[in-house]
């Protein structure tokens, strides 16, 4: 899949910008602050329907103006795919493919595949466990439409027990208040648990493969699925806790409540992990993202890399760029601050490539 042309006005610091793209490796080459990462975070928001940071869309919207707008144009295994994303302040998103609005935005998700590394994925490492449930479920739900919608009424459900249980305060409710949400819950919820466990049973040995291409084998590493229930046993999990959850509130059991452990060395990577062994295990775990969506779904996803040279020397970059420059890998977007650094990896590795300069929001091709 390529993204061949890119069309921005008023998204962030980006008053307006149309660029044309290599199929191969974009750079991105700026200043701190400059609008680099807004640029991938653009490319982003056209195939996940959202920012990759996570803020209301309408604080994307340029300082001072009413609206934005990305809108890319696509080549995807030989069709032509437009993406229009528009958002006025105040309003309600825009989001179109070759000029048809989508009715739900889930409609849109795993139609471009992406994989994005950023600094920001330092929080799977050292956040809560709901880092790490995000990272599984979005690689999933861009192969797997039916987790998706399974994901999406599971928490609405949730959602619904959770505010029985905070209507209740804390006092007794009948016996079958709560069982028509468990027996919802338990259906959607073993499915969910059943493929996350079948998805780490094939994403582990891509993410160990990664890894030992980036450490030279140097270390063991593993993830670990960490449900807060055993799978066939969610209903009787959500039955036993109920006393439990009146008490607290919430519902302490159930998917929404799983963890991944991430080990170095039969160890948690966040207790002993350096920062270079941390920063490669988090790049090794996108890298396995990327080439298992691209095995599942049949389709290259782009490749967003922010920064992900920074602090790294030489010699570990240009693996990196041996890696993503590959036969395996296709679009590739990266951002740097040293542009003759890159540009001289970039030469020795035979990639073809293509330079923007970005400056105060300015983007332009070099």
């Amino acid at each position: 899949m390529e993204l061949k042309e890119l069309h921005i006005v008023n998204f962030k610091n980006i008053g307006e910008a149309s660029l044309d793209f290599s199929p191969g490796v974009n750079c991105f080459v700026g200043r701190n602050g400059a609008g680099k990462t807004n640029v991938l975070d653009a490319v982003y928001h056209l195939s996940m329907c959202k920012s990759f940071f996570g803020l209301p869309d309408g604080q994307h919207i340029r300082h001072g103006e009413a609206f934005f707008v990305v809108q890319g144009s696509y080549d995807r295994e030989g069709e032509a795919v437009e993406v229009y994303c528009g958002v006025k302040r105040g309003g309600k998103k825009v989001f179109k493919k070759n000029q048809k609005v989508y009715g739900r935005l889930s409609e849109h998700i795993g139609l471009l595949p992406l994989v994005m590394v950023s600094p920001e994925d330092g929080v799977l490492i050292e956040g809560g466990s709901e880092e790490r449930r995000r990272l599984v479920d979005g690689i999933i739900c861009q192969c797997d439409r039916d987790y998706l919608h399974r994901l999406i009424r599971y928490n609405k459900v949730l959602m619904q027990r959770n505010s029985l249980l905070k209507s209740a305060g804390g006092r007794g409710l009948e016996g079958e208040a709560l069982e028509v949400w468990d027996e919802q819950l338990a259906d959607n919820g073993e499915v969910i648990m059943r493929r996350r466990r079948e998805f780490l049973e094939e994403f582990r040995g891509v993410f160990q493969f990664y890894y030992e291409e980036l450490s030279s084998g140097r270390e063991a590493v593993e993830l670990v699925y960490k449900p807060s229930a055993e799978e066939g046993g969610l209903l009787e999990g959500l039955r036993r806790t109920a006393a439990r959850d009146r008490m607290l509130t919430y519902t302490s059991v159930g998917v929404h409540r799983d963890d991944l452990g991430l080990h170095i060395g039969g160890y948690p990577v966040r207790k002993i992990g350096s920062q270079g062994q941390k920063k490669t295990f988090l790049l090794a775990l996108k890298l396995a993202q990327y080439a298992w969506i691209l095995r599942t779904g049949g389709v290259k996803p782009l490749l967003l890399l922010d920064d992900v040279f920074d602090k790294l020397d030489a010699e570990r970059v240009r693996q990196i760029v041996r890696i993503v420059g590959g036969e395996l890998f296709g679009q590739v977007f990266m951002t740097d601050t040293n542009r003759e650094h890159l540009d001289e990896i970039l030469r020795g590795q035979a990639v073809d490539y293509r330079l923007f300069q970005v400056e105060g929001g300015e983007v332009v091709k070099v």
